[in-house]
């Protein structure tokens, strides 16, 4: 019995001390793999920023790489475009060259001239069978002043101002425009043109008026309905093209001596210029083609249209008057002005046999057919007549019997020009 429990405390002993040998083993087993894990931690806590270094290091020079690749590939791209674009400009330069070199002349003859002229020894003053108070008589090529009499005097030009009025709308329209393009006739200026008693080309409220016929009917009739229109149609209103007028005056120099408040011509005391200045403003717009066939008219038919379906027959009744005269030349363009405070005045353009031009302008006359009278006195004086011709080369009398032939045959015609009335205000 001794013996059995001996055997029996043997055996629990020997399976106690297995079992605290297997758990020794195991506390081992779990102290190494804390220590693992440890030296682990240990080693991540140095390894992973390194390793993360290396990573960006790595992933920089990928992307530097390529960078240079595309580097070189744009910078070959830039130069073969920098290469074509220096070819281009190249051509582009000896392109313009020339062209320039092509153009010179026609720049030459576009390039605004100012002009002035001068007095000489040889300028003379008007003779005494000259009416008019106050002109000038300029050799339109040489500029040189051959007569005069208070040419630099304040004058009222009257519709002598529509010869810049022409000159400013021309060179502000484009040929398009003019050909083309239509204005509707407003009853605001059909009311301005009688309200202030001028003279008309005749448009009516509504019509729509082509633009090239609101230039004649500026020139031929003295038409301020005409005048009004291409003011607003070029500027929006007329105060705005006056000023456009007024800048025109101080381009070509004038500025200091005129001044013009209006675009028809009405009397205003701050409405004025010189003889000087007015044949200084005829000579620049015959250097425009247009103005200068506007002014060179004498007669004219306008556009059909349904308030005129035969259109309005218009007249320069300046150059019909002055063409049968014998000035040793052709008068080529004209307008006429009068106001009571400036008496008939007139400006015009003429030629001699060889082509040599004159400009004449005469203030304060004592009536329209004197005023033709004087110009045709002081155009002899200076243009040749050794081929007997007269203004239009046709034949020519005494002109106090071409006054009273036109009164005769003409009747008609010379009560409906206004230059013939001397109540309007302004009936040029």
């Amino acid at each position: 019995m001794a013996d059995f429990r001996k055997l029996d405390n043997e055996n629990s002993n020997e399976i106690q001390r297995k079992d605290l040998n297997k758990r020794i083993e195991e506390m081992k087993k779990s102290r190494k793999r804390q220590t693992y894990f440890r030296k682990a931690m240990k080693i991540g806590v140095v390894a992973i920023p390194v390793i993360a270094l290396i990573f960006l290091l790595v992933y920089n020079d990928i992307l530097s790489f390529s960078g240079f690749e595309n580097l070189i590939g744009r910078s070959s791209e830039s130069d073969a475009q920098d290469s074509a674009m220096d070819s281009s400009t190249e051509e582009i330069e000896e392109n313009n060259d020339a062209t320039l070199d092509n153009s010179s002349d026609v720049e030459e003859e576009d390039e605004f001239v100012v002009y002035a002229a001068e007095e000489t020894t040889d300028t003379i003053d008007f003779t005494e069978d000259v009416v008019s108070t106050m002109g000038i008589l300029i050799d339109a090529d040489s500029m040189k002043v051959l007569a005069g009499r208070d040419a630099y005097s304040k004058m009222y030009p009257a519709s002598m101002t529509k010869v810049m009025t022409l000159l400013v709308a021309v060179e502000n329209l484009t040929q398009e425009q003019i050909e083309n393009d239509t204005f509707e006739m407003t009853i605001e200026i059909t009311d301005y043109s009688y309200s202030n008693d001028c003279s008309a080309a005749g448009f009516e409220v509504g019509e729509k008026v082509p633009i090239k016929d609101l230039l004649y009917g500026l020139i031929l009739p003295s038409g301020a309905d005409a005048a009004v229109a291409l003011a607003e149609y070029v500027a929006g209103s007329q105060e705005a093209f006056v000023e456009l007028m007024n800048e025109k005056l101080e381009e070509m120099g004038l500025s200091d001596t005129s001044h013009f408040t209006n675009c028809v011509g009405l009397y205003d005391d701050n409405h004025y210029c010189t003889a000087y200045d007015m044949a200084i403003i005829m000579r620049t717009a015959i250097d425009n083609e247009i103005c200068k066939e506007v002014l060179s008219t004498h007669y004219y038919v306008t556009t059909t249209t349904t308030e005129h379906p035969d259109g309005i027959e218009l007249s320069n009744w300046f150059l019909r008057r002055i063409e049968d005269r014998d000035c040793g030349g052709t008068v080529l363009c004209g307008k006429t002005g009068y106001v009571y405070q400036s008496g008939s005045c007139a400006v015009s353009y003429a030629e001699d046999a060889d082509g040599n031009g004159y400009i004449c302008c005469t203030g304060n006359s004592s009536s329209s057919w004197q005023c033709i009278r004087d110009h045709v006195t002081l155009y002899s004086l200076f243009m040749s007549s050794d081929d007997d011709s007269s203004c239009t080369d046709s034949s020519n009398a005494d002109s106090s019997t071409d006054e009273a032939s036109s009164n005769s045959n003409s009747s008609s015609e010379c009560e409906s020009s206004d230059e013939i009335s001397t109540q309007n205000d302004d009936n040029e």
